[in-house]
Formats: structure tokens, sequence, C-alpha cells
């Protein structure tokens, strides 16, 4: 009976983890993070139900939709090291299962959003939720403008926070967007050059350039990272009347751009694996340190 529960307790433990593999857990976290911080660009005043909801519905869209997008996979993810042992990919849990769970999961976070921020909310997790799973999960073994189409979705979380807080659209919300856009295209192309042969076994073509990692891309890497700098400065620049930010917050921002860009340049003179590594560190801090900046500056 003992032995039996046990057995029980540990495949309870398992699927647990698994599900928290499929929502790709760290990462559906970080894209909360983004979001309340969006939220606190919009309003100084905490509602409670509001965040909640935000965070909730968040969290469940994200996880949901990384767990569509592995189910999607399966076939590609068993091909590549880093990916190889996901559940569904590793076969520990039935592509209809994991479909199913982060379908529901994705559609109950969308239904939140919708009932308790605003139609204009659950709109966006919507579109966010469609355009992720069904036209940038396909096109990364077509094209690399997969990462111009996944750059939208990534991109709302901020704004999503922003409109929960302030129940509006403006100039505000959209420098956000942007800000986290523009963001995207150092950060993933640094990821693509460093996990490029591993993705090549998957059939994935994420860097800027059919020919891989080559000085072209290098050079793309380095130019979208000088692009973010005076994009993270808007915040500061605009509205010209009342700044979001000011001038602690944009010195935060401009600093970890100039950072970034510095290593971007370093991978366009040498083309080395361990600089790309290095961009893709740098990128890893600049988002938190960038928004954190914004929140506290905006709120002192």
């Amino acid at each position: 009976m003992k032995e039996s529960t046990a057995i029980a307790t540990a495949s309870g433990t398992t699927w647990i983890r698994d599900v928290a593999a499929l929502f790709k857990m760290r990462l559906t976290l970080l894209v909360v993070i983004s979001a309340v911080l969006g939220y606190y660009m919009g309003t100084s005043s905490t509602h409670v139900t509001t965040l909640i909801a935000l965070c909730a519905g968040g969290f469940l869209l994200t996880g949901g939709s990384n767990g569509v997008n592995q189910v999607l996979e399966r076939r590609f993810d068993r091909l590549m090291h880093r990916t190889r042992t996901r559940p569904v990919a590793a076969g520990r849990m039935e592509p209809v299962e994991g479909f199913l769970i982060s379908a529901l999961a994705a559609v109950a976070g969308i239904a939140i959003l919708w009932i308790m921020i605003g139609t204009s909310a659950g709109v966006l997790g919507l579109s966010a939720f469609l355009s992720y799973a069904f036209i940038y999960t396909p096109m990364k073994r077509v094209s690399g403008l997969a990462v111009f189409i996944g750059a939208f979705p990534g991109a709302i979380p901020p704004l999503l926070g922003y409109l929960a807080g302030t129940h509006d659209y403006g100039l505000e919300a959209g420098l956000l967007f942007a800000v986290q856009f523009m963001w995207q295209f150092p950060h993933f192309w640094a990821i693509a050059w460093v996990a490029h042969e591993d993705y090549e076994r998957g059939g994935y073509r994420l860097l800027p350039f059919a020919e891989g990692r080559s000085r072209r891309s290098a050079f793309q890497i380095f130019i979208y990272s000088l692009f973010l700098i005076p994009v993270s400065l808007l915040p500061w620049a605009l509205p010209a009347h009342a700044p979001m930010v000011g001038t602690w917050g944009a010195l935060v921002a401009g600093t970890c751009g100039v950072a970034m860009a510095w290593y971007a340049w370093k991978l366009y003179r040498t083309c080395d694996v361990k600089d790309a590594r290095k961009v893709m560190f740098a990128s890893f801090f600049y988002l938190p340190l960038v928004q954190l900046a914004y929140v506290l500056d905006k709120l002192s």
C-alpha cells in the first residue's frame, strides 16, 4: 500500500514537472513580470483584482502558447539536444494531452483578460496566442522573417499591462511596445547564433541571412542593437509635455543599450560564438533592468 502511494506521488510529481516544462515556467514568469511592470508604468496605484487578473491571465495565456508551440514542434524538438527532453518530444506526455492542457490554459487566460480587464485586453491576448502558435511557429522552418513575426506577440506584455492599468491605448503604451519589440531582434538572433548547429538539426532558420553565422548576420545584430538605444529613450523624450520617465530612467536605458551594442560590435568583429553568448546574456539583463528603471523612475 505504501509502495503504491509512493509510486502515485512520484508519478504526480513528474506530471507537474512536465506541465511546468510544457509551459516553460521561467520564460512565462518573465513575461508576467514584464506585464506587471507595464501596469505600473500606467498607474502608481494597485487595483488588486485587476493585477491578479493580469498575472493569472498572462500566466495561463503565455504558458498555454508555449505548450501549443511544443506540441506542434515535437518532431523537430526530438532532433535538437536542447529540446529533446521536453515532455511531448520525449514521449512522457501524449500530444493530445499536451495540446488539450495548453489550449485550455490559453483559452482560460484569454477569458480572464477579456472578462476581468476588458475587451481590448482579451483581443490583445487572442491575437498574441494565434500569431505566436500558428504563424510564428510554422514560419521558423521557412524564413528568418519568423523573428519579425514573433516580435509582435513578444512585445504585447508591457502593452497589455499598461492597458490594464489605464484602460486606454495611447502613445505611452505604444512606446513600451516599441522598446520590447526592438529588443527582441538582437536577443533572438544572439540565441540563434549560439544554438545555430542545434537549430539546423531541427530545420530552423532564425538568423537574418540564409548563410547562417556570417558577418552580414553579425552586422544586422549590431545595427539592431544600435536602433534599440534611441527607441529605449523615447519614453523619456516623448511625449514632450509629460515624459513617461525622467533623466535617471533614460540614463539606465542608454547605458544598458550602449553596453549591449558594444558586445554586438565585438561579435561583428570576431563572428565568434563566445561573443554571441555575451550579447545573449546582455540581452537577458537588458529588458528587466530597463523596464524596472522606467518604473522606479516614474514612481519616484
